[in-house]
């Protein structure tokens, strides 16, 4: 499937999923954030290796879908505090995007350059083409890019340092 590709939200999800650690873990939540606003460029090409991608994902409009676990369950109050916790960790007032710009493509990955808190590190995501949709995902973790992972309880509640991103996309007609 040759062509270039703009993509968004109408396309499919680009959701990161949290994890907990420290002695509280069993007072917080898995969380599943959705990056509500997004865009992304692809060029499909033949070789594959002439194929690129750009991703850019708004940081104020990461939003909580889902908080799994805790002792309690998540409530709509919880999600705005957690959005705000997440945008003041990312710092988004003055990095209001993360970007990926991928350098190499080949079968079942892609490799890039992701800009977060304007800090570039190169990743390597796993990546499939089948029936028109495009799946994958990566770990990121948060120390890499200088991310003080969140804690409470005088941090005996601590987000674990690997975020999963995962993404499930539908390349249009």
């Amino acid at each position: 499937m040759e062509g270039n590709f703009q993509l968004g939200p109408g396309d499919g999800r680009l959701l990161l999923r949290t994890g907990r650690s420290g002695l509280g873990r069993r007072a917080g939540h898995d969380l599943t954030i959705e990056a509500a606003r997004w865009s992304a460029e692809a060029e499909a090409r033949e070789p594959l290796s002439a194929s690129s991608v750009a991703v850019t994902v708004e940081v104020d409009a990461l939003e909580v879908r889902e908080g799994t676990g805790g002792a309690m369950p998540l409530s709509d109050r919880d999600r705005a505090e957690i959005g705000k916790n997440l945008r003041k960790t990312l710092d988004a007032a003055r990095h209001p995007r993360i970007t990926f710009a991928s350098t190499a493509v080949g079968d079942g990955f892609v490799e890039g350059d992701l800009t977060i808190m304007g800090r570039t590190k190169p990743v390597r995501i796993a990546a499939a083409l089948e029936d028109g949709r495009v799946r994958g995902s990566v770990t990121v973790t948060q120390t890499r890019w200088g991310i003080k992972p969140y804690t409470a309880f005088f941090g005996a509640l601590r987000l674990a340092d690997d975020v999963e991103v995962e993404f499930d996309l539908k390349l249009p007609a």
